[in-house]
């Protein structure tokens, strides 16, 4: 039985619902713009489907597609400049809708690696007056009459709808990437502070003690060499505090390395600078939304800092592994520890509270495990995207 107008709208609102309600569980920029452009490509069937974010240059600042495999995206060449048809999406905010896009006068060609795209169809992403970006999809999978378009007046209105909500979307994404990037900024103003305090404090020692060996060398030479082999040890320390806190202010490799590989080298080089053991061990993970990693880096972080800063542990043990579609992290220490009936005092100070807003954030959870000479456990599970 063949569906009426109306029931192919309903499905078709349903699909961009749908499509609405995926881009909403993203909150990193180009995990948007994957989703709205995997959405807007299965919502209207098309073979490809393609979204440029322009720059000031002429260029893109990033550009997703999706129905281009990866060996033809890096055959394709460099990214496209802002011309022809695209442009025109750019500059005039209008949709376009073309039957052939090889025959319209706009267009400038494409290169050998690219496949050969038909009938065409084309939608700015606005903000107000801003254009955020270029949407369009090519070869509807479907009869298309002869020199004529498969997409059809109700695709246009409902790939319209999706860029709307992309919009929203893509706005939101950028604030909150901002606003992280505050959050880094003041993460790190507070780890300066940090460092200058804990080395400020070795140096000082180590200066009045040197001064003091140099007054003793001549009239007590046995005190004097004790003097400098504190001198030595407190020099050490002061090598540590920096070294640790270099690994925490770079700037982490998510994009390049990935959750597993940061965490197992930042663990490497804490280990090589605390007294402490410090382990790591993942088994079975699975990728996870750029948010969530963020999320486990940074907490993994903090109680890795607390246990070797504040709770003189010997051993601290970093577990990652797959629970369901997400994934739980686990930092224990063999530490002092503390009465968790003082959380509110101290959660502050070792960072609780910080850590559970960035398990929430993510839609995870976050459980601190302690008790006074018997060690702490933070553990931290986030859900799958």
């Amino acid at each position: 039985m063949t569906k009426g107008p109306g029931a192919a709208r309903g499905a078709g609102l349903s699909a961009v619902s749908g499509a609405i309600l995926a881009m909403s569980r993203h909150l990193e920029v180009r995990d948007v713009l994957k989703t709205i452009v995997a959405s807007a490509r299965e919502l209207l069937d098309a073979e490809y489907a393609a979204l440029g974010v322009p720059d000031d240059h002429g260029g893109f600042a990033q550009f997703v597609v999706d129905g281009v495999s990866e060996e033809q995206w890096k055959a394709i060449g460099p990214l496209p400049r802002q011309h022809g048809i695209l442009a025109a999406m750019l500059q005039e905010a209008t949709p376009q809708r073309l039957g052939d896009v090889r025959q319209d006068p706009r267009f400038e060609g494409w290169p050998g690696a690219h496949p050969d795209m038909s009938d065409f169809l084309g939608m700015p992403v606005a903000d107000g007056d801003e254009i955020l970006g270029a949407l369009f999809l090519a070869n509807k999978r479907c009869p298309k009459p002869a020199g004529g378009c498969g997409f059809t007046e109700e695709d246009e209105a409902l790939l319209g709808m999706l860029a709307q909500h992309a919009a929203i979307a893509l706005t939101n994404a950028r604030l909150y990437e901002r606003s992280r990037e505050l959050t880094i900024a003041g993460e790190r103003a507070r780890l300066a502070h940090e460092l200058h305090d804990a080395v400020s404090q070795k140096l000082f020692s180590l200066r009045l003690t040197a001064q003091a060996a140099t007054a003793l060398v001549d009239r007590d030479p046995a005190r004097a060499k004790g003097e400098l082999q504190q001198v030595t040890r407190l020099a050490a320390e002061a090598a540590d505090e920096l070294r640790a806190a270099v690994v925490e202010l770079r700037p982490a490799a998510l994009d390049e390395d990935g959750l597993i590989a940061t965490l197992r080298t930042q663990i490497q080089v804490l280990d090589r600078a605390h007294s402490a053991k410090v382990t790591f061990a993942a088994h079975g993970l699975r990728a996870l939304p750029a948010a969530q990693e963020e999320a486990l880096l940074r907490v993994a972080q903090e109680a890795l800092h607390n246990a070797l800063r504040h709770a003189d542990a010997q051993r601290v043990d970093v577990t990652l592994v797959r629970h369901g579609q997400g994934a739980v992290l686990r930092v224990a220490d063999d530490g002092r520890g503390f009465d968790p009936g003082t959380v509110r005092r101290a959660g502050r100070h070792l960072g609780l509270v910080s850590m559970r807003d960035r398990a929430s954030g993510v839609g995870g959870t976050l459980t601190v495990e302690s008790a006074p000479g018997k060690g702490t456990a933070v553990e931290m599970e986030v859900p799958g995207g």
